[in-house]
């Protein structure tokens, strides 16, 4: 597949099927919680998946290669990075499969209509719009700031897309955990699934995985915590089997 690189791109190999992914560093490159999430979310055979904010593609494209869903469909604000993942889905052949819309959080059920996919994942930017942004137009402040969506943004919309009985995923931070159960179960996304990230072992958190279920009864699972090194410079064999290593 010819697909050409733009200034500033490169491209970068995923470890899964052969897959690679065009990213451009001035921008924004996905990072470890993307593929985390990757790895925490269940597409069973047959479903749709929607990525909300999909960056440049990470999450569609490696939930293709990790499980047997039938399409995953990325749905993403800015055009440049939506640009780079439509490039990205046909330089690895996936165009059946994956799908890369433009197009903002806010609408997403009016671009996708009401109940219209099993699985809803997000990556969404940690940080309130006013915590530390010196830039808010750049692509990196978008993403890492909550500058063009919310998390209430996010919620209200993948409880209306997710079918009954449809699944949420989602990577964040621990220090707003209290704010993202409470707004869960407000939009009727009942949390059913939580995984803590450590860095260490004898660190504290910081990153926090959750799946929740559209309907579902009230009663959630704590995971054993996932730690990503178990030394300077080397991953646990969680994280090396995760990024496929």
């Amino acid at each position: 597949m010819n697909v050409s690189l733009k200034d500033g791109e490169r491209l970068d190999e995923l470890q899964r099927n052969g897959y690679v992914i065009i990213q451009d560093p001035k921008r924004f490159c996905f990072g470890m919680d993307a593929v985390l999430l990757s790895g925490f979310a269940r597409v069973k055979k047959g479903e749709k998946a929607l990525d909300l904010g999909t960056g440049t593609g990470i999450i569609p494209i490696l939930l293709e290669a990790k499980t047997e869903g039938k399409s995953f469909t990325g749905l993403e604000i800015q055009k440049d990075s939506a640009d780079m993942a439509q490039r990205s889905v046909k330089l690895n052949r996936l165009e059946e499969k994956v799908r890369i819309l433009t197009g903002d959080i806010k609408e997403a059920s009016h671009i996708f209509g009401a109940s219209s996919f099993h699985v809803v994942t997000c990556n969404p930017p940690y940080m309130i719009a006013d915590h530390g942004i010196k830039n808010p137009e750049a692509p990196k402040a978008i993403a890492r700031h909550e500058v063009l969506c919310t998390l209430e943004d996010i919620l209200v919309q993948a409880s209306k897309v997710l079918m009954p009985g449809g699944r949420f995923y989602m990577v964040h931070r621990p220090f707003r955990l209290t704010e993202i159960l409470t707004g869960l179960h407000s939009h009727g996304l009942e949390p059913k699934r939580m995984r803590l990230v450590y860095p260490y072992l004898d660190r504290e958190p910081n990153m926090v995985l959750l799946e929740a279920l559209k309907g579902g009864k009230s009663g959630m699972t704590v995971e054993r915590p996932l730690v990503i090194f178990q030394r300077p410079g080397e991953y646990t064999d969680e994280i090396y089997d995760t990024y496929g290593y």
